[in-house]
């Protein structure tokens, strides 16, 4: 992505359905979207949607000019979880069968999370299992007020194992704990209670206007900042501090020789623009 993007940038074929799997679209302001478009098994994973998502985000992750990802759903809602029929397949697989289905579900996670720009989960309807998974791997969520959430997987005797190092660096072990074991249905609210909502609007209208404002924001930003900023909090985190001063010491030091981080104070004291803002 070394130039600006106007056009989708993937699109996967859902042959049985005839529609596309996840749609990538960018601005040439480099806002950027993923939308999984199985609207009608509700955004649903199998293990086509889990690979045409892993091939957006890798893409994301070496691309240039993306400053912001939303992460969403069509039709109105984010994510439905696991597809049933998809479940009922894995049952009859051996256990190294599911191991290697899992993994990809893993690789997929972990290629979101590793994306240097800001990622955003839009999350309406419902977002269950997997799903609720997806938007806690994202840096923040905004929900609609009548969004539902469940990490459901111990109503059908399993565990939501891939999902989890997402969700408990989003909500804490103890919030992760009880919400994996009860397997509860909650609303937005709750979500934004315990951590894994940032943000609770009216309704669609309202997400829309919350992401345009996430995006004019984001444009304000040093791009290597945010995605130094990012990697920041992964590294320090639940570290002693005394492990972590002499490292962070040397990181502000370095982006303050940076070329963002002279660009940016020189602009600020000539109280211009930076070039990222051009």
């Amino acid at each position: 992505m070394t130039n600006p993007i106007a056009d989708p940038l993937v699109e996967v074929t859902d042959t049985d359905a005839e529609s596309r799997f996840v749609d990538l679209d960018a601005t040439p302001e480099g806002v950027a979207f993923v939308t999984i478009t199985r609207a009608a098994r509700r955004n649903a994973f199998n293990a086509e949607v889990i690979a045409a998502l892993h091939e957006a985000f890798e893409t994301l992750q070496g691309a240039e000019g993306v400053r912001v990802v939303f992460v969403r759903g069509a039709g109105g809602t984010f994510s439905a979880g696991a597809d049933l029929e998809w479940m009922r397949d894995a049952a009859e697989h051996t256990e190294a069968d599911n191991r290697d289905d899992a993994m990809q579900m893993a690789k997929m996670l972990k290629s979101l999370w590793d994306i240097p720009a800001l990622t955003v989960a839009l999350v309406e309807g419902g977002a269950y299992g997997g799903g609720a998974g997806l938007a806690a791997a994202c840096d923040m969520a905004i929900a609609t007020a009548d969004a539902k959430f469940s990490f459901s997987e111990v109503r059908l005797g399993i565990i939501a194992a891939t999902i989890s190092p997402y969700v408990v660096a989003a909500i804490g072990p103890r919030n992760a704990r009880a919400l994996f074991a009860t397997g509860k249905v909650f609303d937005a609210a709750h979500a934004e209670k315990v951590g894994l909502v940032s943000e609770i609007v009216a309704d669609a209208a309202a997400l829309d206007a919350a992401r345009e404002a996430i995006a004019r924001e984001m444009m304000a930003c040093g791009p290597i900042a945010v995605a130094e900023s990012k990697k920041l909090v992964e590294d320090v985190a639940y570290r002693p501090v005394e492990e972590v001063m002499e490292e962070t010491a040397r990181r502000i030091a370095r982006a303050r020789v940076s070329e963002e981080g002279q660009e940016g104070v020189r602009a600020f004291l000539e109280k211009r623009k930076p070039s990222w803002l051009a």
